[in-house]
């Protein structure tokens, strides 16, 4: 692992590329957050807390692709996921079009491009695993390493595995690997939980 990377280059290269994303995807992401407005009620953001870098915790947005009296629990959990997603959720969900506020929290600093997948702040067992691991060194990511090898097909321990081969795999090569995995699948909507 380069500590070169991982503590500048890293910074240098999220921060430019989600400048230009922000500047690129401004009105596309207008017009989702109208879409969202438009079928349903609610405000267009829905706001996570998350888990970040060594367990401190910050707010995540994400596009609302379900019903605001949805329970605030990981999707995997929720016993009918479709009866809790709106209109245009399944499609944003499908496309991952949902995740691109995050491109704010990682102008921010409180999130990378890639890096473990930020927990939910009640994912107590993920979270515990992470730490056990040192993975919670790292600063969350929009895309991970486990997210392009199976996302909510795997078990948390598996996921955990794959957070922690990144953790000492990391590298300015890999992560460009991982981004363009993650457009591809996301692309042909695989392992995504519709």
């Amino acid at each position: 692992m380069s500590n070169s990377y991982t503590n500048h280059l890293k910074r240098v290269f999220d921060f430019f590329l989600s400048v230009l994303l922000l500047f690129v995807l401004f009105l596309p992401m207008i017009f989702i957050s109208f879409m969202i407005t438009a079928l349903s009620p609610g405000k267009a953001l829905y706001w996570s807390q998350r888990a970040g870098r060594n367990d401190s915790f910050f707010w995540m947005p994400k596009f609302r692709t379900m019903h605001v009296d949805t329970p605030v629990v990981a999707t995997h959990l929720l016993s009918n996921i479709d009866e809790n997603l709106t209109k245009i959720g399944r499609f944003l969900r499908k496309t991952s079009l949902d995740e691109l506020p995050q491109l704010y929290s990682i102008l921010k600093g409180d999130m990378s491009f890639v890096g473990p997948r930020p927990a939910l702040f009640n994912q107590d067992d993920l979270i515990s695993l992470r730490k056990d691991c040192g993975v919670n060194k790292l600063l969350p990511g929009l895309t991970g390493w486990a997210q392009v090898n199976g996302r909510d097909n795997i078990s948390i321990k598996r996921k955990v595995d794959f957070d922690a081969e990144y953790l000492h795999r990391q590298s300015f090569t890999f992560d460009i690997k991982i981004i363009l995995i993650t457009f591809l699948n996301s692309f042909k909507g695989k392992d995504i939980s519709h």
